[in-house]
């Protein structure tokens, strides 16, 4: 078997069972020679780990991004997934040109200035999350504001959007004044 070597953390989230810290230095630590022997090695060297700030969905470049705290799901849970793809596939948008955070990944800083600095979006929606949590002046439900660099959106998570019909048109008619401007 070859070696397998990655940079992509997602990737290694999903393939890995052990948390894995890394201090950016390429120096391994090689075991005995004896400890096992050639032909039983299945790695024989690890690169480096590097990581991007945040782990995300979709692409940053576009500067549409939806912070989201699911701490049961990567993202969204199945049933979210799909009215998050419907809703912004209505807008001709696609889970591949925005960007999607997830705030309960604990790799994930709950930072603002840091979102803003690494992401570089124009338009945020928050589905769910409360704006003081990020340390955001008070934004009513299915209204936005608009600051120097963004606009950002706060709304439900679709979970509560699911659980009552009004709050779901509600948003729906928001969010399209506020991607199509």
């Amino acid at each position: 078997m070859g070696s397998l070597i990655t940079h992509n953390p997602a990737a290694l989230q999903a393939l890995m069972s052990e948390t894995i810290f890394t201090n950016g230095t390429a120096d391994v630590v090689a075991a005995p020679e004896t400890a096992v022997p050639e032909s039983e090695r299945i790695v024989e060297n690890i690169a480096p780990v590097t990581t991007e700030e945040f782990i995300y969905q979709g692409d940053k470049s576009t500067g549409i991004l939806f912070i989201l705290r699911y701490p049961a799901y990567p993202y969204f849970s199945p049933q979210a997934e799909e009215a998050f793809v419907k809703t912004i596939g209505a807008l001709k948008l696609t889970l591949q040109n925005v960007a999607v955070l997830n705030l309960a990944n604990a790799h994930n800083p709950n930072d603002f200035k840091r979102i803003m600095t690494f992401f570089e979006p124009k338009k945020i929606t928050l589905l769910g999350v409360e704006p003081a949590s990020l340390n955001l002046p008070t934004i009513g439900h299915n209204a936005y504001m608009k600051g120097r660099i963004a606009t950002v959106f706060n709304t439900f998570s679709f979970e509560e959007m699911f659980a009552d019909v009004d709050k779901k048109k509600l948003f729906w008619n928001e969010f399209k004044t506020f991607i199509s401007t």
